[in-house]
């Protein structure tokens, strides 16, 4: 049976450079040293197999090298591809992203932010169900929080990647009323405790301003439970010529009610998202949606909580996103 091998100390990189372990440290750490000491110090730790100890380095540091990922809901497909991206990033830079849903439970979610808090993350990426809760701006003054979509109760946040909600919701409901929809239906995952998200207020002032009956209703981000949602809209005799959906997630649910009910989309009814998922443009027939660039949304985050852990950010930062409409074909004309 093969030895196991034995672990490259930091003593044993020391000897190899002719610094002090303490020089090492810091060198492999970037920092007190100059870069020309860091690399070479790199290069002889990567050839003589070093691997710094998880432990002993985040003693060293006084960090677990660990960020916080709260979810409104892991049933939603868009929040899974956001986690996702998340993760690999946060991993490219040496961190490691621990994910937990929420379950689209408001209070829920500010029990998993506690015992984030309490389990000693260097950091909390969020994207708030409840945004207006007083518990974001106590957890803002002992680690570094940084929201997805909305802005957080008291603006104390280390930093912000926030959509332009005014935007999306503008672009969506003048496209549907260019095409003469004026009955529509919306669908969000907004509960009645939590009444303030920006995105559902500009509903009700851009309808109207356009002049639109709209009927906004609580669907699950779950499609399966959205559905049904979903049915007892489109089932009514007054049912809505078109439905904007809150997340796309949402309008798969709507899919499933119109092929339920046997109704055409878009020849009974007009269908729009709210997110881009990849998927949403390979349904029958493709999903008309707001895309806010999911890449970069995950970039700007990651950067901003790195930087605000590593000590490099400068006071808050905000980070706004900007909506493009893809315009496909689950939305056309009023029905005759």
């Amino acid at each position: 049976m093969p030895r196991k091998r034995k672990r490259v100390t930091i003593r044993e990189v020391a000897q190899a450079t002719g610094l002090s372990p303490a020089a090492v440290s810091y060198a492999l750490r970037g920092i007190q040293t100059s870069e020309e000491t860091q690399e070479r110090v790199r290069a002889a730790a990567e050839e003589l197999g070093f691997q710094a100890h998880p432990i002993a380095r985040a003693l060293a540091l006084g960090r677990s090298g660990m960020i916080g990922v709260l979810c409104g809901s892991l049933e939603d497909y868009w929040q899974q591809s956001l986690a996702v991206g998340i993760g690999r990033a946060l991993f490219g830079r040496d961190r490691y992203a621990l994910i937990l849903d929420a379950a689209g439970d408001p209070a829920r979610e500010l029990d998993l932010a506690r015992r984030l808090r309490d389990q000693r993350v260097d950091g909390l990426i969020v994207q708030p169900l409840d945004p207006a809760a007083p518990l974001w701006a106590e957890l803002a003054e002992t680690l570094p929080v940084v929201s997805i979509g909305d802005a957080l109760s008291g603006g104390r946040s280390q930093g912000e990647v926030v959509f332009d909600n005014r935007s999306g919701v503008t672009q969506a409901l003048e496209h549907l009323a260019a095409l003469g929809h004026r009955r529509i239906g919306v669908l969000t995952s907004t509960r009645a405790s939590t009444p303030d998200r920006p995105a559902d207020r500009h509903v009700d002032a851009e309808a109207g301003r356009l002049g639109l009956d709209v009927t906004v209703v609580a669907a699950s981000q779950s499609w399966t439970r959205a559905a049904e949602a979903a049915m007892d809209m489109l089932a009514a005799p007054d049912r809505p010529t078109a439905v904007f959906c809150f997340s796309d997630s949402i309008a798969y649910g709507v899919y499933a009610a119109t092929r339920e009910l046997k109704l055409d989309v878009p020849g009974d009814v007009s269908v729009c998202g709210y997110d881009d998922h990849p998927m949403s443009a390979l349904l029958t027939p493709p999903l008309t949606t707001v895309d806010w660039d999911i890449d970069g949304i995950v970039d700007a985050a990651v950067r901003v909580v790195v930087d605000a852990v590593d000590g490099r950010s400068r006071g808050r930062r905000r980070v706004v996103r900007a909506p493009a409409l893809r315009v496909r074909e689950s939305t056309g004309p009023v029905p005759v």
